[in-house]
């Protein structure tokens, strides 16, 4: 069950510009598979990553906090995310925040989103609404997306 506002997230200014993300996960694999993916789906540009709560709150205060996505794990090697997203408003963030987590019980996406979370996703079976989430914050649109591919393949 997805936790995020019942309207599609606000698209950017100038959304032809790549999305720029920055990513709070542990598992090198998690990660390396979720950018790649990511990449395939939209325009993006990676402002960095961390595996803990303290590397991803130095590098949210030297200015990732600008990331236009922050994508947070709950668990993480040293730390917590929601270490991380308790920080939100100290460091100053203009873009969204959201929880992509194994760990999303209805008392956990409580929790992130009071703590100023957009939105908490579930790893095992909410990646392709995380996707979706992702390509309307770029002002993608997936219909229109569908329909310009099928037109260029019939040309």
């Amino acid at each position: 069950m997805t936790t995020e506002p019942t309207s599609p997230p606000p698209t950017r200014d100038g959304a032809a510009d790549p999305l720029t993300v920055y990513l709070v996960e542990d598992s090198t694999i998690i990660r390396d598979n979720l950018l790649a993916l990511m990449h395939e789906t939209l325009p993006l540009t990676v402002m960095g990553s961390a595996s803990s709560e303290d590397e991803a709150l130095a590098a949210l205060r030297d200015g990732a906090a600008a990331a236009d996505l922050v994508i947070i794990d709950i668990f993480l090697k040293h730390g917590s995310g929601l270490g991380v997203l308790g920080a939100r408003h100290q460091v100053a963030a203009s873009g969204h925040w959201i929880v992509l987590t194994n760990h999303s019980t209805p008392d956990m996406r409580r929790k992130c989103l009071e703590l100023g979370a957009d939105a908490v996703f579930d790893k095992s079976n909410e990646i392709e609404a995380l996707l979706l989430y992702c390509k309307r914050l770029a002002g993608l649109d997936a219909l229109g997306d569908a329909r310009n591919s099928l037109e260029a393949a019939l040309d």
